[in-house]
């Protein structure tokens, strides 16, 4: 399998989720600007979408978006721990969490990179933002992970988390996220692909 990637972009969560459990697989950076692989490839022709992460699988089919990589890559070792069994009670509250950071949070988040973005419009994102990072820190409550125990959803909450120093987003209001931020960045498989990604 190849995994196409930015350096600190969404696609590090299945990185992560990669060296958590030694799936076999090979990396493939793609620039931002040129849409082209470091292998020269014209990356449109392997996700016509542009953006990151996409999996290619053996059989030359591709994957992408950030929900259905992670939960594919969890399902392939299903002895991780990464996701519930599918179709019980508890996978199905992993996806609300899925769903809950990809379109609450990393939307959010990642429109502080946007060059066209306003103070009015950062502003009305701040604000909007702080409300959902409120309502985390409620669903948290007092456990080391969002579920019982690390799961895809844990590498892709740190992946954003993580954009908020760059974005000079301010998490020290809510000392319960910038914890668990701590906490899941000291994995060893979070270190190991952020080191990978060239980001320590």
């Amino acid at each position: 399998m190849k995994l196409f990637y930015l350096p600190g972009a969404c696609s590090l969560a299945p990185h992560i989720v990669v060296r958590e459990t030694n799936t076999d697989t090979t990396l493939v950076k793609v620039d931002r600007a040129t849409k082209q692989t470091e292998e020269g490839q014209n990356y449109l022709d392997v996700n016509p979408k542009g953006y990151v992460p996409a999996l290619q699988l053996d059989d030359g089919s591709v994957l992408t978006e950030a929900q259905v990589v992670l939960q594919y890559l969890a399902d392939l070792n299903p002895d991780s721990g990464l996701a519930p069994a599918p179709g019980s009670p508890e996978r199905y509250k992993l996806q609300e969490w899925l769903s809950f950071v990809s379109t609450e949070l990393h939307k959010n988040m990642g429109s502080f990179f946007n060059p066209k973005q306003t103070p009015e419009w950062r502003e009305a994102v701040t604000a909007l933002l702080g409300m959902r990072l409120d309502v985390l820190v409620k669903m948290l409550g007092d456990r080391e992970f969002v579920l019982n125990g690390f799961t895809v959803a844990d590498a892709y909450l740190f992946t954003v988390l993580n954009w908020a120093g760059k974005a000079k987003f301010d998490l020290s209001r809510w000392p319960t996220l910038v914890a668990y931020h701590k906490r899941v960045g000291e994995r060893p498989s979070v270190q190991q692909a952020m080191k990978e990604e060239g980001l320590l």
